[in-house]
């Protein structure tokens, strides 16, 4: 028995414009993937994301090893992109947040984000790959809550826990009655909101960015037929415009990511008036 042709699973690839098919929009299923082994049902697996995120990493540590593993007085190519990059988010962002002094100890840390943020997002526009890991929540998610841990476990330590309830608190006395309504506000946004946005920011822009992305790509294709051709041809322009626009937002998000890092340290360290 023949399939009726409205039935078309969304995405199949052989569904195009005119074929009586309708439109394979991206769905769910464009952020799920099969085990590459293991069993999802028994909660231990490793999919595709895994993979990457694992590749990213190798590839980083990879990187920054062969670029100082000798480092010269002069350096080589690969040396003097390494250092450009450590030395932007040294003085570009912790130095110019958390101040030199404070901030040298985090720098590794912080270096050690950008990168890793940056890769895991880079991998959207690699062919084959395609797809940023950051668009699953729980990439992001683990990241913050380090984030997190090491901006609570600061404040204890530098303020103790009177100096930390004021820091997190906005503690003003000056308020006066309304300072209980502050205080309570002051507190649910840095221990709940702040720490929230910071994962769902980078989460929130990357899944956008593959969604549009995978609008545009599978558009190109599915118009691929008859007078659909034009249609297709300025579809594909778009996917050009847009790759290029996710180059520029990956680095950004990037940059944004760690410089909320820095901030949250800073806010941790600094004294509370």
């Amino acid at each position: 028995m023949s399939a009726d042709p409205t039935q078309v699973l969304a995405f199949e690839t052989d569904c195009h414009l005119f074929d009586g098919c309708g439109f394979p929009a991206p769905g769910l299923h464009s952020f799920l993937f099969e085990p590459l082994f293991g069993d999802a049902d028994g909660n231990s697996y490793f999919n595709k994301t895994m993979l990457l995120a694992l590749l990213g990493s190798i590839i980083i540590v990879g990187f920054f090893w062969a670029a100082f593993a000798r480092p010269k007085v002069v350096p080589g190519k690969l040396q003097m992109v390494a250092e450009a990059g450590y030395d932007f988010v040294r003085r570009g962002v912790v130095y110019e947040t958390i101040g030199k002094k404070e901030g040298e100890k985090y720098v590794p840390l912080v270096v050690s984000l950008f990168f890793f943020v940056w890769m895991m997002n880079l991998w959207s526009i690699i062919p084959v790959a395609q797809f940023p890991v950051t668009a699953i929540i729980s990439y992001p998610a683990v990241l913050a809550g380090i984030v997190y841990i090491l901006w609570v476990s600061l404040t204890f330590k530098r303020h103790g826990f009177v100096g930390a309830f004021k820091n997190f608190t906005g503690y003003d006395k000056s308020l006066g009655a309304v300072l209980p309504l502050s205080m309570t506000i002051e507190l649910f946004s840095n221990l709940l909101v702040r720490p929230f946005t910071h994962a769902v920011r980078l989460f929130a822009n990357m899944f956008a960015g593959h969604t549009l992305l995978l609008l545009f790509t599978i558009a190109s294709w599915y118009m691929l037929n008859g007078i659909g051709i034009a249609y297709s041809a300025v579809s594909f322009v778009m996917v050009i415009v847009m790759t290029a626009f996710e180059l520029f937002i990956q680095a950004v998000q990037a940059y944004v990511f760690v410089l909320l890092t820095c901030s949250f340290i800073q806010g941790a360290l600094a004294e509370h008036h």
